[in-house]
This record gives C-alpha cells, sequence and structure tokens, in this order.
C-alpha cells in the first residue's frame, strides 16, 4: 500500500483513494489509525463547543446547524475522509444529548465505557455477521459462553439457562410473547399491569394476537390481588393449566418501580399461566451482592429481558432474552440452506439461525465480553450500586428541601420530584426551558395524576454537587427564588399538558 494513502487522507487524489481503502486484513490497523485520531479530535472540539449536555437552541437551531453545514447530503465529489470526518462528528458530538454529562438524566440513556466503546470499534473493524458460522467463528464462540454466563447470573450457574443477544427490551419482549404463542397457539392471552413497557402491546399487535388483558397498577406497581381477579375473570382457575402469559416488570421506565416478583410469581402458577419478566432496567441488580435481593423471584420466570445498554454502561445494542432451559428456544429454529444446510448442521457446523429473529446482526457480544473481562462481576457491581447510591442522594436533596416534593424513594436510579406547589404545566415548561438552553436534561411522568420531572440517573462517577447544581436549575427556573412559592404564571404560556 503507498504510504502517501495512509499518510495524507486530507487532500487531493490520496484523500479520495484514502476513503476507499478498508479497515480489516492486516493492513486495516494502519488505516484506521490516523482516521481514529481524527475522530478522537472532533469529539473533543465538538464536546468543547457545546459545553453541556445538550445543545442550545433547541430543534430547530440544531436543524439549522444541521442543513447549514451538509447542504448536500449526497454531493456528487466527495472531500475525502479526514474533511468528512472532522466535519460530521464535530457535528455530531457539538449536537449530542451526552449521557456522561450528570446533568444529562432524562432517559434511560448511558454513557458507554469506554473499554466497551473500544471493543465495539473492532467489531465494526472486523464485522463478523452473526447469521452463519462461517461469518463469525470466534465470534459466535464468544456469544455462545458470555450468553451462558449472563443467563446463569439469572437463573444461578450450572444449569442449562441460556441467553439470546437482542437490540433491546422491545425485541426481548416480543420473544417472551411469541415462545409462549408457540407453545399456547394463537388463543394465548397476554396479562400486564398498565405499568408494563409500551413495548409488550404491540408485540401482542404485531403477532396478531388479542390486545393484552391490563391490570391496573396502583403507585405503580402490579398487584398479585388484582392480577389474580383479572385471571379468573379471564377464565383461569386454579392448578388448572391455562393459556395465559403473565408480564412482570423489574425496572419501569417511569420511575423504576419493582413488581412484586415472588408474589407474581405464586399467582401464575396458581393459575397454569407462564411468566416473563421485563427486567431491562432492573436486571443488572443481579450483579451486586448487596442488591441483587431486589429481584427475588426473577429466577422464577420462564423468559427474562435483561439490557446492558441502560445500566450495564454498554454502547447501543447490548439486549438480552433469558430462558431457565436453552431448549425452550427451539421454535425459533429456521433454515435457510445458503446460511445452515441441514448436512453442514449434522456435520458440526454450528447453526446460528435459531439464535435471534434477525439474519444479519452485528457482534454486539463482544463489547459485552471486553467489559465482563475487564470489571468482573464484582466491578460492575460496584458501578451498580455507586448509581443506586448516587439516586438515593438526590432523593434525600429533594426531600429536605421544602421547595421540592418527592414523589417516593427510588427503588433503582429513578427519582421523580416537582417543585412544590407547581402545576403541571409550570413542571412541563419548566423541563422545555432547560432543554432549549442546553443547562439540563430531564424526563417526564405522568402519574397519580399528576405530572412530575423525572432525573434517571446513569451515570455511576456523578457527585453530591452536581446533583445539588441540577436542582438549583430546577429552582430557578421554577422562579422559586428561595421564597418556596413556584410562579406559576408567565413562565409557561401554552396549555397544560393531557
Amino acid at each position: 500500500m503507498p504510504a502517501s494513502v495512509v499518510e495524507d487522507f486530507g487532500n487531493g487524489r490520496s484523500g479520495l483513494e484514502g476513503a476507499r481503502l478498508l479497515a480489516g486484513g492486516t493492513a486495516g490497523p494502519s488505516v484506521l489509525r490516523p482516521l481514529i485520531a481524527e475522530v478522537l479530535d472532533s469529539l473533543a472540539e465538538g464536546a468543547g463547543e457545546r459545553c453541556g449536555p445538550l445543545p442550545r437552541g433547541g430543534p430547530s437551531a440544531v436543524a439549522r446547524r444541521v442543513r447549514a453545514l451538509v447542504p448536500d447530503a449526497l454531493p456528487e465529489s466527495g472531500t475525502g475522509p479526514v474533511p468528512a470526518l472532522r466535519t460530521l462528528v464535530r457535528l455530531l458530538a457539538e449536537g449530542a444529548a451526552d449521557p456522561a454529562d450528570p446533568l444529562c438524566a432524562a432517559h434511560l440513556h448511558c454513557p458507554p465505557l469506554a473499554v466497551a466503546v473500544a471493543a465495539d470499534l473492532a467489531a465494526s473493524a472486523l464485522n463478523p455477521s452473526m447469521d452463519s458460522w462461517d461469518q463469525a467463528p470466534a465470534a459466535s464462540e464468544l456469544e455462545a459462553v458470555t450468553c451462558a454466563a449472563l443467563a446463569g447470573l439469572v437463573y444461578g450457574p450450572g444449569g442449562a439457562a441460556d441467553a439470546l443477544m437482542t437490540t433491546g427490551g422491545t425485541e426481548s419482549n416480543q420473544l417472551g410473547v411469541l415462545l409462549s404463542r408457540e407453545r399456547h397457539g394463537p388463543g394465548v392471552r397476554v396479562v400486564c399491569g398498565e405499568n408494563a413497557h409500551h413495548s409488550v402491546r404491540r408485540a401482542a399487535w404485531l403477532l396478531g394476537l388479542a390486545a393484552p388483558l391490563t391490570v391496573p397498577a396502583p403507585r405503580g406497581v402490579l398487584n398479585p390481588g388484582a392480577l389474580a381477579r383479572a385471571l379468573e375473570a379471564a377464565g383461569a382457575r386454579p392448578s388448572e393449566p391455562g393459556r395465559y402469559l403473565v408480564v412482570a416488570t423489574a425496572g419501569t421506565t417511569d420511575a423504576g418501580d419493582l413488581d412484586p416478583l415472588p408474589a407474581i410469581a405464586t399467582v401464575a402458577r396458581r393459575y397454569g399461566a407462564q411468566l416473563h419478566v421485563d427486567a431491562a432496567y432492573g436486571g443488572p441488580l443481579l450483579f451486586s451482592d448487596l442488591l441483587r435481593e431486589r429481584l427475588a423471584g426473577v429466577e422464577q420466570a420462564d423468559s427474562v429481558t435483561l439490557d446492558l445498554h441502560k445500566l450495564g454502561w454498554q454502547p447501543v445494542a447490548a439486549g438480552l432474552f433469558a430462558v431457565p432451559d436453552g431448549a425452550a428456544l427451539r421454535p425459533l429454529d429456521h433454515r435457510a440452506d445458503y446460511l445452515n444446510a441441514g448436512d453442514d448442521s449434522e456435520a458440526g457446523i454450528p447453526d446460528l439461525l435459531g439464535r435471534s429473529l434477525r439474519t444479519t446482526r452485528r457482534p454486539d457480544v463482544l463489547k459485552t465480553a471486553v467489559t465482563l473481562r475487564a470489571l468482573g462481576r464484582r466491578g460492575m457491581a460496584d458501578l451498580v450500586e455507586r448509581t443506586c447510591a448516587a439516586a438515593e442522594c438526590l432523593a434525600d436533596l429533594v426531600a429536605a428541601d421544602p421547595e421540592f416534593e418527592l414523589r417516593s424513594l427510588p427503588t433503582l436510579s429513578t427519582v421523580v420530584f416537582r417543585p412544590a406547589g407547581a402545576g403541571d404545566g409550570t413542571v412541563a415548561g419548566i423541563r422545555r426551558g432547560l432543554l432549549t438552553e442546553g443547562s439540563a436534561v430531564l424526563g417526564r411522568a405522568s402519574l397519580d395524576g399528576r405530572l412530575w420531572l423525572k432525573a434517571t440517573l446513569l451515570n455511576p462517577h456523578v457527585q453530591p454537587s452536581d446533583l445539588s447544581a441540577l436542582l438549583k436549575l430546577v429552582r430557578d427556573a421554577a422562579g422559586t427564588h428561595g421564597t418556596g412559592q413556584p410562579h406559576d404564571t408567565g413562565w409557561w404560556e401554552g396549555p397544560a399538558p393531557r
């Protein structure tokens, strides 16, 4: 490979030739090295320009900036790789919502670990496709051992438990509903709390099932007594096998609440129902000896959703779908002769099509496997414990301040609060004002008939001073200025949210 092509990416013919070079093979690292250096510089410059958790100005300002720098997304002639990277990576970094910023706390959107991001670069460079063994020899085996280990985290080591890599909670929940349909037929009825993730209802719709039977969830959790009554009303009878799938939630999106899993598992068994637990948010508590008791009962589930791109610090996507016995996954087996011919399988070539609903998929397991090897279970536990402790600290600060109202103590890492005495219009306006200023990113949650601000903490390195600063921003935006009386008029002029 000509040295000029490696050394001169920035201009002229060599730059354009450099854009055509490949990331793999023995020469790949040499090609990538200067490009990665440019990416890192552009990330730093963009973050410095943003200087906060979110770009200022709101959607219209961001859109103008993007369109000004990218007037033509498909130009007739290219610029070469370095100018393209410099412009667009810096643009993306400057206009990003940065989950590593302590004041970016709206969603289950984690700051990824650097070691996981580095591993993800390797996965992209090597580009294994996880739909046949001959496209991903080592990656397929690494996925098998890593998934088995994480399934053992849920169900206990040494058994037949297994897990699949997914794109996240939506796909995992769909798998749980799909396997129940394959077991019971199209007449299976999904039963879930009104606190269940929207993907449960979407899964029933996608699979042509009746709309889920929704059970009230007062104070955000599924009541076992109400569940039993709903099953009885639907025709279920104790000690009789039924065609029902109960879906419980271990970490709701709005407040991080945990359904009472042991009691729900007892009800499901009594009425012959299967149990799927959506632990996309709360599942990583299982790494911690200190916190895993909060998920007691999850091991009784027929299937479990677990996401490591939430409370696991992985780049998107890093979802898992776990079952206590890998044999439960057999209904997913699928044949495509060019990928898993029967005689190849009989000859010992691993069959990967039954490992996903997707065909082409990335080796997302690599970043997770690297993280687990680098930190170990104890290292992951430490991050989880630090993050949950930060949420408790924020809740204490809110509870101690008469200018705020705390909805409840956090179960995971979500704190739900609002300025004392503020109306829903003010709460909505505070949030939008902070977003427009780019000063803080908070979520919103409609609970108990009122609108609340939601801080979802996922940065294990957040400090009490950061949390105090967050509350000061909210206090100032509400117009309290230490008076304890929010200015409910004039700050938000639109109608109250529905």
